[in-house]
């Protein structure tokens, strides 16, 4: 599944417009954009490094997913006036434009085009959503676990040193993402995705380190993810 970079669907004079009534933050890793459950009124769009969303239910953290450059936070609280419904965390070192809900809409309002930036990205991450739950029924780990890295690569992946290529075999993700935290995001415990790791098809062409994934061949990824 393709992501929908919401700053990338932006006119160029709506981009200028949310600079002006914005303002440029630096977030260390470790800081929190926002808390679930609070009525904050903040939206921001990212322009570096990398975020997680995640949700805490009696000590039992879900991770719900991991953003990046060009992606907004806060924008579905910004559109119904709801409460914060999850965390925002700061993965890496984070640049963002940061802007009231108030701001926000009336950029919208200013630039009626950017409205469907928005709907874009609300429908990619309900696709997704979708997705996972489709693959919990029948319960089919390997396939959400699959899914997980496929949407980090085409996200945050890069070409390995001396690939010389942008092709998906050779890709790094450069990200403190552990084993525990994709089982957070797939629903399912570390050991598992440890499991699925070592096992065939995966098994020598993806290795999980501290700070970096690193994908050999994206190959069993995609007919993992893709089977019914």
């Amino acid at each position: 599944m393709e992501t929908t970079r919401f700053w990338d669907a932006l006119p160029e004079r709506a981009r200028k417009a949310l600079r002006e009534e914005g303002t440029t933050v630096m977030l260390k890793p470790g800081a929190f954009l926002m808390r679930e459950h609070t009525h904050t009124s903040q939206v921001f769009v990212l322009h570096s490094g990398a975020v997680k969303v995640w949700v805490d239910r009696a000590g039992d953290v879900a991770i719900l997913d991991v953003l990046g450059p060009g992606d907004p936070v806060g924008e579905l609280e910004a559109v119904d006036g709801g409460v914060r419904h999850a965390n925002v965390e700061a993965l890496t070192p984070v640049e963002a434009t940061v802007l009231t809900a108030d701001r926000f809409r009336r950029v919208l309002d200013a630039h009626p085009g950017t409205a469907w930036a928005v709907a874009a990205v609300l429908a990619e991450r309900l696709r997704d959503a979708n997705e996972l739950r489709i693959a919990h029924f029948p319960d089919d780990p390997e396939r959400r676990l699959a899914g997980r890295l496929l949407r980090l690569m085409s996200r945050f992946g890069a070409p390995r040193a001396g690939t010389g290529s942008g092709d998906e075999d050779g890709v790094e993700v450069r990200l403190p993402v552990s084993q525990q935290d994709l089982g957070r995001w797939a629903g399912m415990g570390r050991r598992k995705v440890a499991q699925i790791l070592a096992a065939e098809p995966v098994r020598g062409g993806l290795a999980v380190a501290r700070n970096m994934i690193v994908v050999r061949s994206a190959d069993p990824l995609h007919r993992l993810a893709d089977r019914e």
